[in-house]
């Protein structure tokens, strides 16, 4: 089965084996509605957790110690794809947009989808071809989202 990232392990929390995580998940403490995240090369269940500001923190079993917890620190948490709920109408996935080739309403290729990031306002697409562009994922900007094709169409002129 294929996994996917949701998080990344920041450190120790408290001194009794709890960790920070920051939760890549809307809204953030989505990521403790999974039960067993695979850390590193092992797979741990999640016993308890909460949103701490804006992170989460976590209690996993089998870990009891301030120190065993700062050792995950900078591990990425991933969850089996299966595990994740189908996105719905006009939603994606920041992680399915990625590598998608973007093409404008005149057929001009814009590049590949590189990254995402919200800045408070709207999705933004980081677009990498022959120049950087950071397009707004927004439905009076992108057109058509073809997942199967992977391809993305947007209302977008090269020289902006």
């Amino acid at each position: 089965m294929s996994r996917v990232v949701l998080g990344r392990v920041l450190g120790a929390f408290g001194i009794q084996g709890w960790v920070r995580v920051q939760s890549y998940t809307r809204p953030i403490e989505g990521l403790l509605e999974y039960c067993d995240w695979q850390l590193g090369a092992k797979v741990w269940r999640v016993l308890e957790g909460r949103r701490q500001g804006t992170s989460v923190v976590v209690r996993l079993e089998g870990l009891s110690s301030r120190e065993d917890a700062m050792a995950l620190r900078g591990t990425e948490v991933e969850v089996e794809r299966a595990e994740l709920p189908a996105a719905g109408p006009g939603e994606h996935y920041w992680f399915d947009l990625m590598g998608c080739a973007v093409r404008n309403l005149s057929g001009v290729e814009l590049g590949r989808v590189e990254s995402l990031f919200s800045n408070g306002a709207q999705d933004v697409l980081v677009i990498r071809g022959e120049r950087e562009r950071m397009v707004p994922f927004v439905p009076a900007i992108v057109k058509q989202v073809d997942m199967g094709r992977k391809q993305i169409l947007v209302d977008w002129e090269p020289e902006y």
